[in-house]
């Protein structure tokens, strides 16, 4: 049994027993982290409300013999509050909190995986834009190593004039190999903004058809990699 101290944010909450909860975090030193938070649900917790889901903290945990941890005192960094205010960008924050829940190895180290979460979170934080969220999945799929092609032809190889996105077949299609979605020149262009590393100039955009365009097809290639659909996302779409 041991002590150790690490930065974490909460991912997801869930009761265990009369007043305990399970708290699930995504940490930056230990991968995904499942622990107790004994006496949470008591009006005079001393955790209060620190460990809720999108809530920043630093963490003292205690490791026992079980797959769970015990939480044993927190410290709050960020609550980001405007995202906690504001139901759509709640709903948006829930949605990349299930999507690393997903990608998350338990107690498998992963800092880029924390970085790219509290990066999301503070994004979503200073300001709600329309990309966000498919920004957020086309990043994870990337960190994957099973990010989608769109510079050209998934299949072939030839050319960049792309007119159709299949993520079972690798990306953007040309209109010889095109099936799945039609994709516009404007989604096209910015899944580019996304993917070619000017992440900036894509959430700078405003709410459009191709804004819409691109969260779909996002999503369809996140909720396809990971053999499941994604709950949250009814939440904020």
């Amino acid at each position: 049994m041991s002590l150790y101290r690490d930065e974490g944010i909460v991912l997801r909450t869930y009761r265990l027993g009369e007043a305990d909860r399970i708290v699930v975090f995504c940490t930056r030193g230990h991968g995904k982290v499942r622990a107790v938070a004994k006496g949470v649900r008591k009006t005079r917790s001393r955790f209060g409300g620190r460990l809720e889901p999108t809530s920043h903290v630093q963490l003292q945990l205690h490791r026992g013999r079980s797959e769970l941890d015990v939480v044993t005192q927190t410290e709050t960094v960020d609550r980001f509050r405007a995202v906690r205010e504001d139901l759509a960008r709640l709903g948006k924050a829930m949605a990349m909190l299930e999507a690393v829940d997903r990608v998350g190895v338990d107690r498998e180290p992963d800092g880029a995986l924390y970085r790219m979460l509290l990066g999301g979170l503070r994004s979503l934080d200073a300001g709600d834009s329309a990309l966000v969220v498919p920004a957020f999945y086309l990043k994870l799929l990337v960190h994957d190593g099973v990010g989608p092609e769109v510079g050209v032809c998934a299949l072939c190889g030839d050319g960049d004039d792309l007119v159709a996105f299949d993520y079972a077949s690798g990306g953007g299609l040309c209109r010889g190999c095109r099936r799945g979605s039609p994709l516009s020149s404007e989604a096209l262009e910015l899944l580019r903004m996304v993917l070619d590393g000017r992440l900036g100039a894509a959430l700078a955009q405003s709410a459009s058809a191709a804004t819409g365009e691109v969260e779909h097809l996002a999503t369809a290639a996140l909720e396809y990699h990971l053999e499941r659909r994604l709950r949250a996302v009814d939440a904020y779409s």
